[in-house]
Formats: C-alpha cells, sequence, structure tokens
C-alpha cells in the first residue's frame, strides 16, 4: 500500500486541508514578530501593534478552527473506506493477524489526521523562522543551521536500529489476540515480556539522541541571547522577537526526531499492510 492510495478519492480534499494547514501556521509564526512590534509601538505611546496582534490572533483561530471541524469528517471517511478494503483482502488471515493490522490502518489514519498537521506546522515553523532569523541575525541564523545538521545526523545515524526495533514490536502485537485466546500463562508472559523489551530499547535509544540534541541546542539558546547584544542591538522588541524565535526554533526543532521516527514506524507498518 502507498502513501497515496490512503487518499483515493479525497486528493483534493486532502489538499485543501493542506492549505489551510500552511495559512494557520504562517500565520502562528508571525505572533513573535507581531509582539515585538506591539512592544515598541507601546513604549511610544501607540496601539496599533496591539490591535494588529489581536486580529492576527483572530484570524489564526478562525483558519484553525475551521480545519480541525473538515478533517475529522475526511478522515472518518478514510478510516472507513480502507478499513473495508483491508478486512475483504485479508479474508484468509487468522484474526490476530487482522486485528493487529486493522489498529495498524487506525494507527495510520490517526496520524494523518492528528499528528501530520503538528509534522507540517514543525516543517512551515521551521522555514519561516529560518528566514526571519536570517533576517533579525545572521549569526544565530548560521547557529541554527549548525545545530540541526548536527544532531540530524545522529538520527540517521540511528535509523537502522529504529526500524529493526518497530519490526520486532509489530511481530509481537501481530502475534497478541492468538496469544490471548491460547489462556496459556507462560505464554501469555513471554508475550508481554518480549513486547515490553523492544518498547523499552526504543525508548532508550530515544532517549539518548534527545540527550545529546539538548545539550547541543542549549548551547544555541545561550548564543542567541549573547551574539545579539555584542552586535549591538538595543531595540527591546527587536531583542524580545529574538529570543521568542530561538525559543521557537528550540521547540520545533527538537519535534523534528519525533517526525522522523514516527516516519519510520509508519513506514514498516505500511510495508505489513502491502502485504496482503
Amino acid at each position: 500500500m502507498k502513501w497515496q492510495d490512503l487518499f483515493e478519492g479525497h486528493r483534493w480534499r486532502f489538499r485543501f486541508t493542506l492549505f489551510l494547514l500552511l495559512v494557520e501556521y504562517g500565520l502562528s509564526i508571525l505572533f513573535p514578530l507581531f509582539i515585538g512590534f506591539a512592544i515598541d509601538d507601546a513604549l511610544e505611546g501607540s496601539a496599533r501593534g496591539t490591535i494588529e496582534l489581536g486580529v492576527l490572533g483572530l484570524a489564526e483561530l478562525i483558519v484553525g478552527m475551521g480545519r480541525r471541524v473538515y478533517d475529522s469528517r475526511l478522515y472518518a471517511k478514510i478510516y472507513l473506506n480502507m478499513g473495508e478494503k483491508i478486512l475483504t483482502k485479508a479474508s484468509g488471515s487468522t484474526p490476530s493477524v487482522k486485528s493487529a493490522r486493522l489498529q495498524m490502518l487506525k494507527e495510520l489514519v490517526e496520524f494523518m489526521e492528528n499528528s501530520l498537521p503538528d509534522h507540517i506546522g514543525t516543517v512551515v515553523g521551521l522555514v519561516g523562522i529560518l528566514s526571519i532569523l536570517a533576517g533579525l541575525n545572521l549569526k544565530v541564523f548560521l547557529a541554527a543551521l549548525v545545530c540541526m545538521s548536527i544532531f540530524s545526523l545522529l538520527y540517521l545515524l540511528t535509523s537502522k536500529r529504529t526500524v529493526q526495533y518497530n519490526r520486532h514490536y509489530n511481530d509481537e502485537l501481530e502475534a497478541q489476540v492468538d496469544v490471548i485466546a491460547s489462556e496459556d500463562p507462560v505464554q501469555l508472559h513471554e508475550h508481554l515480556k518480549a513486547a515490553m523489551k523492544w518498547n523499552i530499547k526504543l525508548s532508550d535509544l530515544e532517549a539518548g539522541n534527545f540527550s545529546f540534541s539538548w545539550f547541543i541546542l542549549l548551547g544555541f539558546i545561550l548564543l542567541s541571547i549573547l551574539l545579539p547584544i555584542q552586535d549591538g542591538e538595543r531595540q527591546y522588541g527587536a531583542l524580545f522577537a529574538l529570543v521568542m524565535y530561538a525559543l521557537d526554533y528550540l521547540r520545533w526543532v527538537l519535534y523534528l526526531p519525533i517526525i522522523y521516527q514516527q516516519w519510520l514506524r509508519l513506514s514498516e507498518i505500511r510495508q505489513r499492510l502491502s502485504e496482503w
């Protein structure tokens, strides 16, 4: 099963929800900049920046609410269509495999509805934030690129183990219904022990990667405060906006590994669903 098979008959609707996502997250990355404008205008006795900030917030609220209402209906139809196809093709499989793979399909669809918007927002947010950082302070922008390159390389180097651990975990998941039906306490204990073994390995791998990434990004945050001051930046609004964007960069860039690991897991699931 290819990724595009999920959207068979719904491609234009999916493109529309992508458009709404781009608008929503495009508006969201402007907040620190508009907050900076509002601070500078307030210090000069003007309310213009505050009014513009309020309009921006209202616009994001309207677009975001509309997109969420639209998404819930779109992905419900996708799950219904794909679920019927998978169960029809799997008529010769055991109940355990059917149950596990239907649950895997649900995970794919829930990813599209609940996680994909955040993932797209992360990419849009990073591109927007890096563009704004480049305009505010070139040195901070270059430091952000270096940090992102270092820990992206880290996750690429550990991707093979991530896929391997997910494959073993899904093997246990597919056997779960049969193990429960056997009512054998020893077999059930071994099954749960094996499932938790691979779950712990995935967690330990992520803990190590995250700790290293956080150490690198901590240095970036310190530089984002020191470099603008050394360059002579004295406007409170501009300094505030720069630090806010640095913190936003930290938040978005730490989300990239989650996207990558989830993509690896879902790719393994998609491969299993393609076997039917």
